[in-house]
């Protein structure tokens, strides 16, 4: 492999941060390098793995290929003081070998410490495997906490857009049902983005379990979350109107109890109900207060 050409399918980020595959003692970046056989008894998994699940039937299917034409493209390993190997890229391709009975696969060793052994396994997942989305939403995030890198900085390690970073990581703050759903292929990203357009978590559930008892296309949850959205904008406006005509009733009514506790001398009790209905109560203390209310009511006959 001619190292001064671009590995296809690894865009430029992973192959800027790990650089030309070469071995240990390679100083000429432009010679031809060969794997080194490593028995796969020496080596071990990284522990830094993004990928928790393997489609144990890919790997079987990987497995029958590497039985008839053996490891096409080397795995990639650093070597370890105890003299074992860790895999920093190529872990799907290692256990299909296991499968396939090899004890030996070529590999490329690279000098790589432990800060940068995460960084390249997740850039090397997240561009060369069939991750879910949410493996990997939960890789860049990874990569932007431990890694410390901006989503600029990882959209530009990852060769994506910041755009298309930015709406992965949101597919996080979605219910753990729905994240569960997008593993398994029940629902696509660009159902689970229509989605997120309703904020209330208990609606955008049921619409989700909608969406997989009935098959809606992502057209048709965009339709249902603006129909949505449209009637609860609604209402808060009717709220806040119905508050601004209560507030201004309750205004003239204070008045009118006030102009009523200074016609009768008394203290007046006004209470209304939101049909409107309600009571009048006029307090007195004596007969003669009472008269006194009376002769006024008799006035105003």
């Amino acid at each position: 492999m001619s190292t001064n050409k671009k590995r296809g399918g690894l865009g430029g980020g992973l192959g800027s941060v790990l650089g030309p595959i070469i071995t240990a003692n390679e100083t000429d970046i432009k010679q031809e390098v060969s794997a080194n056989e490593i028995l796969i008894s020496d080596i071990e998994p990284n522990p830094w793995q993004p990928r928790d699940t393997f489609d144990q039937e890919k790997l079987e299917e990987l497995a029958a290929s590497i039985k008839a034409v053996g490891v096409i493209t080397p795995i990639t390993l650093r070597q370890k003081d105890n003299g074992k190997y860790q895999i920093i890229a190529g872990e799907r391709r290692f256990r299909a070998s296991q499968i396939a009975g090899l004890t030996s696969v070529p590999a490329y060793v690279r000098q790589v410490d432990d800060d940068k052994m995460l960084q390249l396994a997740l850039i090397e997942n997240i561009q060369r495997e069939n991750l879910d989305p949410i493996e990997e939403a939960i890789s860049y995030k990874r990569l932007m906490e431990e890694c410390n890198l901006t989503q600029e900085q990882l959209a530009e390690q990852v060769g994506k857009s910041r755009s298309a970073v930015a709406n992965s990581l949101r597919l996080l703050n979605l219910p753990a049902e729905i994240q569960d759903g997008l593993r398994k292929r029940k629902i696509t990203q660009g159902h689970a983005r229509a989605i997120m357009g309703i904020e209330d978590e208990a609606t955008q559930i049921m619409l989700f379990q909608q969406t997989v008892e009935y098959g809606y296309s992502v057209r048709r949850i965009e339709e249902l979350v603006r129909e949505y959205n449209e009637k609860n904008d609604e209402q808060p406006k009717n709220d806040t109107a119905k508050k601004k005509k209560t507030k201004a009733k309750s205004a003239e009514y204070k008045e009118l109890k006030q102009r009523l506790s200074d016609l009768f001398k008394s203290d007046v009790k006004f209470s209304r109900n939101e049909n409107g209905s309600g009571k009048i109560t006029i307090k007195f203390e004596s007969d003669d207060e009472l008269e006194s209310i009376m002769a006024i009511l008799d006035k105003a006959k």
